[in-house]
C-alpha cells in the first residue's frame, strides 16, 4: 500500500500505456484478417486514399493555426500580472498546447487508419457469419476507443508529472501558487485538444454530409439506383466521409472531452485543502486515477461484446459490454475515493465527506447511462418516435419533415431534466467539485463508449463495399444489421458526448469564476444580460454556418454527379467507371474552406468579450452558450438520427395504414428527403455543439488570470466562517480540531 501511495502519480500514465498496448494488439489482429478479393481491395483503397488526402489537407491548414496560437500563448505566459492578481502561467503553456493538438490529431489518425482497414475486412467476414462481422467491426472500434483514451491519459498524466517537477517544490502546499501554475499550464493541453477537435468535427461533418446529400439526391432519388451503388460518382466520397466525420472527427471530439473533463476537476481539486497521504494532491489526482480505472474496466467489458447466432441481438451484445464496464468502474471508484481522499474536505465554504464524492461519481454514471437510453429510445428502429416519422412519410415530404422536427424538439425534455437533476444532485453532494467529478465519472468509460461508436461507421463502410463489389445478398443483409445498430450507437454516443459537455462546461465555468475573481453574475446588469443573450445566439449562428456550408458543398456535389451521368456514357450500364476523385476533391476543398469561420467564432468571441467587457459579462456569455448549445445539440442529433432510421426501416418493409411499403415507394422517397435534411443536423452542427461550449469555456479559463477583477478564492477563509461551516455540517470533534489547526 505504501508503494502505491508513493507511486500513484506514475501509475496514471501507466494506465494510458496499457490502453495503447491493448490498442496495438487489437490493431494487429484486425490487420491479419482476410481483406477479400481484388475488387474489394481496390474499393477500400479508394476510400483509404480519400480519407488520408483529407487528413493531410486539414493538417496543413491547422498547422498554421497551431503555430500562431502557440506563439500567442507563449507570449501571454510571460506576463506576471499584479501583486493583487498574479498570473500563474509560463511560456511552457505553448508546448502543452502543441502536445494537446498533436495528440488529438494523432487520435483521429489512428481511428482513420484502422477504420479504412476494418471496413473491407468486415465485409469479407460477413460472408461467414454475423458473429464474425461483429467481431471484426467492433475490434476495429476498440482500436479507436482505447487509442483515444490511452493517449489522453498518457499525455495528460505524463505532462502533469513533468510540469509538477518543473514548477512545484515538494514541500509546497497543493493549494499554493506553484500548483496553480502547473494546472494553468496543463490547461494548454486541453485547449490544443479541443481546438483540433472542433475543426476536425466541423470539417469532417461538412465533408461527409456534402458527399452523402449529393449521393442521395442524384443517385437514389433522381437516378433510382441503390445506396452505395458503384455507378454513383459520389459513393466513394460518401464512404470516405463516414471515416473523416464519424471516426476521426468523433475521436478528436471525445479526446478533447475526456481531457477537458479531467482538467476541470483538477482545477477545482486544487482549491481543496486536503489532509491526505499524497501531499494534499488527492483531489487533483482522483479524476486521472478514475479515468485510468475506467480504461482498464473498459478492456474487460470489450471481451463480452460477442454473439453466437445469426438471430442474436447485436445491440444487446454492445449493451452488455457497456453496462459491465460502467458497473465495474463504479465499484472500483468506491474504493479509490475512500483510499485517496481524507474524511472531510471543503471547497469555497462547502464542506463534504469523502463518501459524497463517490455519490457524485455515481450521479455522473447514472446521468450518462440515462442519456444513452433516452437517446436510443428517440432514434432506434421500432420505437414510437421513429415509427411516427415513418407513418407521416405516407402523406409526403413535408409531413416527414414536420414529424422529424417535432421528435427532435420533444427529445430535449427528458435529457434536460436528467441533466438538471444530475447537476443538482452532484452539487448537493460535493459542491462544484462534485459536479466536476460527476462528469469525470461519466467520461471514465470513454474507451468503451467510443469503441461502440466507432463500430458504426466501420459497419456502414462495410455495407457500402458489399454493395459496390456485388457481394451476395446475405452479406449485405448482415452489414445492414450492423449498420442499423451503428446508427443508434452513433446517436447515443452523441447524446453521451453532449451530456458530458454540459457537466464539464459547468465545472469549467466554476473554475473560470474562481480564477477570474468573480463571485456572482448579476443578470440585472445590462451588460451581463446582453452577454447572456449573445451567448444564447452563438449556437444558432454556428449551426447556420455549418448547415449552409453543407448545402453549398452538396450543391457542387450534385452538379458534378449530374455532369458525370450526363457526359460519361456507359456509367449506368457498368461499361465506364465514374470519376470518383473529382467528388472526393469537392468534399475535401469545401470542408477545409468552410470549417474556418465556425471555428473562429468559438476561439475569438470569448477573447473579445473577456478583454473588452470583463469576466462577469464573459460569464453571462458562457451561461447563454452552454444552455442554448446543449439544447441545440440534443435537438439536432436526435432529429437527424430518427430521420435516418426512419429511412432505413423501409429496407425491410414497414406497415403504413395496413399496407407494406418498401424502398422505391413514395413514402420511402419522402423518408430520403427527411434523412437528407437530418444529415447535417446529426453529423455536422449537432455533434459540434458540445465542442463549441467546452472550447469557449476553456478559452475563457485560459484568459481568466489576465482579466481577473479580484484574487481567486482560497480554500481557507476567516476562522469564524470556517468554524460556523464546520458546526453546521455536524463534523466530529477531531475534524473540528483539524480544521482549527489548519486555520491557526
Amino acid at each position: 500500500m505504501e508503494f502505491l501511495q508513493n507511486n500513484l502519480i506514475y501509475m496514471i500514465p501507466g494506465f494510458g500505456l496499457i490502453g495503447i498496448l491493448f490498442m496495438a494488439v487489437q490493431s494487429a489482429w484486425v490487420s491479419k484478417q482476410d481483406a477479400g478479393d481484388k475488387n474489394m481491395l481496390e474499393l477500400s483503397g479508394h476510400i483509404a486514399d480519400g480519407a488520408m488526402a483529407f487528413l493531410k489537407a486539414e493538417w496543413k491548414v491547422l498547422s498554421y493555426f497551431v503555430i500562431i496560437a502557440g506563439a500567442l500563448l507563449a507570449w501571454s505566459g510571460t506576463m506576471e500580472g499584479t501583486a493583487e492578481n498574479p498570473i500563474h502561467s509560463s511560456p511552457i503553456i505553448a508546448i502543452a498546447f502543441l502536445l494537446g493538438a498533436v495528440f488529438s490529431a494523432f487520435a483521429g489518425y489512428i481511428g482513420m487508419r484502422i477504420a479504412t482497414k476494418a471496413n473491407v475486412r468486415t465485409t469479407q467476414a460477413a460472408r461467414t457469419s454475423l458473429a464474425q462481422a461483429l467481431k471484426v467491426s467492433f475490434t476495429g472500434g476498440t482500436v479507436m476507443g482505447f487509442g483515444v483514451a490511452g493517449l489522453a491519459i498518457f499525455g495528460l498524466g505524463g505532462l502533469f508529472i513533468v510540469l509538477y517537477y518543473t514548477f512545484v517544490n515538494p514541500a509546497a502546499a497543493a493549494t499554493g501558487p506553484e500548483m496553480k501554475k502547473t494546472i494553468e499550464v496543463l490547461a494548454g493541453f486541453s485547449l490544443g485538444a479541443e481546438s483540433i477537435a472542433l475543426f476536425a468535427r466541423v470539417g469532417g461533418g461538412i465533408y461527409t454530409k456534402a458527399a452523402d446529400v449529393g449521393a442521395d439526391l442524384v443517385g437514389k432519388v433522381e437516378a433510382g439506383i441503390p445506396e452505395d451503388d458503384v455507378r454513383n460518382p459520389a459513393t466513394i466520397a460518401d464512404n470516405v466521409g463516414d471515416n473523416v466525420g464519424d471516426v476521426a472527427g468523433m475521436g478528436a471530439d471525445l479526446f478533447g472531452s475526456y481531457v477537458a473533463t479531467i482538467l476541470a476537476t483538477m482545477v477545482l481539486g486544487q482549491e481543496i485543502s486536503s489532509e491526505d497521504n499524497f501531499g494534499g494532491m488527492a483531489p487533483i489526482l482522483l479524476p486521472m486515477f478514475i479515468a485510468g480505472l475506467g480504461l482498464i474496466f473498459s478492456i474487460v467489458g470489450s471481451w463480452f461484446v460477442k454473439i453466437s447466432k445469426e438471430t442474436d441481438s447485436v445491440q444487446n451484445a454492445l449493451n452488455l459490454g457497456n453496462w459491465l464496464s460502467i458497473i465495474l468502474t463504479a465499484v472500483a471508484s468506491y474504493f479509490a475515493v475512500h483510499w485517496l481522499l481524507p474524511e472531510s474536505m471543503e471547497i469555497r465554504g462547502f464542506s463534504f465527506p469523502a463518501a459524497n464524492v463517490f455519490y457524485a461519481i455515481l450521479v455522473g454514471l447514472v446521468v450518462g447511462t440515462l442519456m444513452s437510453l433516452i437517446t436510443e429510445y428517440y432514434t432506434a428502429m421500432g420505437k414510437r418516435p421513429v415509427n411516427s416519422i415513418i407513418q407521416q412519410s405516407s402523406t409526403g415530404h413535408a409531413t416527414n419533415i414536420i414529424g422529424g422536427l417535432s421528435v427532435g424538439m420533444e427529445s430535449t425534455v427528458l435529457p434536460i431534466l436528467v441533466l438538471a437533476a444530475g447537476i443538482y444532485g452532484s452539487y448537493h453532494f460535493a459542491g462544484f467539485y462534485g459536479v466536476a467529478i460527476a462528469a469525470a465519472g461519466m467520461m471514465a468509460t470513454t474507451a468503451m463508449q467510443l469503441a461502440i461508436d466507432a463500430f458504426g461507421p466501420i459497419a456502414d463502410n462495410a455495407g457500402g463495399i458489399a454493395e459496390m463489389s456485388g457481394c451476395p445478398k446475405e452479406v449485405r443483409e448482415r452489414t445492414d444489421n450492423l449498420d442499423a445498430v451503428g446508427n443508434t450507437t452513433a446517436a447515443t454516443g452523441k447524446g453521451f458526448a453532449i451530456a458530458s459537455a454540459a457537466l464539464t462546461s459547468l465545472a469549467l465555468f466554476a473554475a473560470f469564476a474562481g480564477i477570474s475573481g468573480i463571485t456572482t453574475i448579476d443578470i440585472y446588469k445590462a451588460d451581463v444580460l446582453a452577454g447572456l443573450f449573445v451567448g444564447g445566439m452563438i449556437p444558432f449562428i454556428f449551426s447556420a454556418l455549418c448547415i449552409s456550408a453543407v448545402g453549398r458543398a452538396a450543391m457542387a456535389m450534385v452538379q458534378e454527379v449530374r455532369r458525370q451521368f450526363r457526359e460519361i456514357p456507359g456509367i449506368m450500364e457498368y461499361k465506364a467507371k465514374p470519376e470518383y476523385d473529382k467528388c472526393v476533391a469537392i468534399s475535401t476543398q469545401a470542408s477545409i474552406r468552410e470549417m474556418m469561420l465556425p471555428g473562429a467564432i468559438a476561439l475569438i468571441v470569448p477573447l473579445l468579450v473577456g478583454f473588452l467587457f470583463g469576466p462577469e459579462v464573459l460569464g453571462g456569455l458562457l451561461a447563454g452558450v452552454t444552455v442554448a448549445g446543449v439544447l441545440m445539440g440534443i435537438f439536432q442529433s436526435n432529429a437527424g438520427g430518427a430521420w435516418d432510421n426512419a429511412k432505413k426501416s423501409f429496407e425491410k418493409g414497414v406497415m403504413i395504414q395496413g399496407k407494406m411499403e418498401y424502398k422505391g415507394s413514395d413514402a420511402h422517397k419522402a423518408s430520403v428527403t427527411g434523412d437528407t435534411v437530418g444529415d447535417p443536423f446529426k453529423d455536422t452542427s449537432g455533434p459540434s455543439m458540445n465542442i463549441l461550449i467546452k472550447l469557449m469555456s476553456i478559452v475563457s479559463l485560459i484568459i481568466a488570470p489576465h482579466i481577473a477583477v479580484g484574487p481567486a478564492p482560497q480554500s481557507s477563509v476567516n476562522l469564524k466562517v470556517k468554524t460556523e461551516k464546520v458546526v453546521k455540517s455536524k463534523l466530529t470533534l477531531n475534524q473540528l480540531q483539524r480544521n482549527l489547526k489548519r486555520n491557526l
